[in-house]
């Protein structure tokens, strides 16, 4: 169980939601999320400032500037947030506006990254590698834990097989034995796991039947306007729809 303040708390036996844009594109657009967010009861906010694209030309983030609005978006609406580091040189600048770290897949056995950011005292979200075994997740989350930081939440974001019509294979197997073989709280992204919208709300009851945690899911006011990956983020009445779907849903 990981404490993110004293009232909320991670791997509690609660299902927790995360919801956000891939990218911060803007202080209007955050906004926007931020406050249908705080409607719906959603606490934590997610928001991509720094973007790892396969294009170099694609749309790379804001930078420091997205970590600014998303922290006063936060501020605003009593919402936490949760973004992507890269850069070793980017971890001390984000303490200041960031309440949970994210590693993304990419990174996952970048160790260096792993060893300094695990000197943090913030919660760090740690998703699989696109290629990763579980062994090899585990592993790289023991970097982070060798250097003090036990608060690792695993993310399972799905993984490169031969095949194609999703974006990635989604490996939900992964949840109930990441849960036997450790004591972290683990989560899905159904968005990056399938790719495709449509997918997102049976992937998350899935997610919620085999005991994760909770889920972290891309959402946009307009996904056909998007800067990143608009073709699997919900917009707001599919997402109000999903969290009020999935709030229902017990086992």
């Amino acid at each position: 169980m990981i404490k993110i303040d004293d009232n909320f708390f991670i791997g509690d036996g609660n299902f927790t939601v995360i919801a956000g844009p891939c990218a911060v594109e803007s202080y209007e657009q955050t906004d926007k999320i931020g406050s249908f967010l705080n409607k719906l009861g959603v606490r934590i906010l997610r928001g991509g400032a720094y973007k790892p694209r396969t294009n170099p030309d694609s749309f790379q983030g804001l930078g420091l500037d997205g970590l600014k609005i998303l922290h006063e978006i936060g501020q605003k609406y009593g919402l936490k947030i949760i973004s992507e580091i890269m850069d070793i040189r980017d971890i001390d600048k984000a303490c200041s506006y960031v309440d949970i770290f994210q590693i993304g897949s990419r990174n996952m056995q970048n160790f260096s990254l792993l060893k300094e950011i695990g000197r943090t005292k913030k919660p760090i979200m740690l998703k699989r590698g696109m290629s990763a075994t579980i062994k090899e997740w585990i592993m790289a989350a023991e970097y982070i834990k060798s250097s003090g930081n036990k608060d690792i939440i695993l993310c399972e974001r799905g993984i490169r097989t031969f095949e194609d019509y999703t974006r990635n294979t989604l490996d939900l197997m992964s949840v109930p034995i990441i849960k036997d073989l450790t004591e972290y709280p683990v989560f899905v992204d159904p968005s990056h796991g399938t790719g495709r919208r449509e997918l997102i709300l049976p992937a998350t009851k899935a997610s919620k039947a085999l005991g994760a945690d909770g889920i972290m899911v891309e959402i946009h006011p307009n996904p056909e306007d998007a800067l990143s990956d608009g073709f699997q983020s919900l917009n707001f009445m599919e997402f109000e729809n999903l969290f009020n779907v999935i709030n229902d849903y017990s086992f």
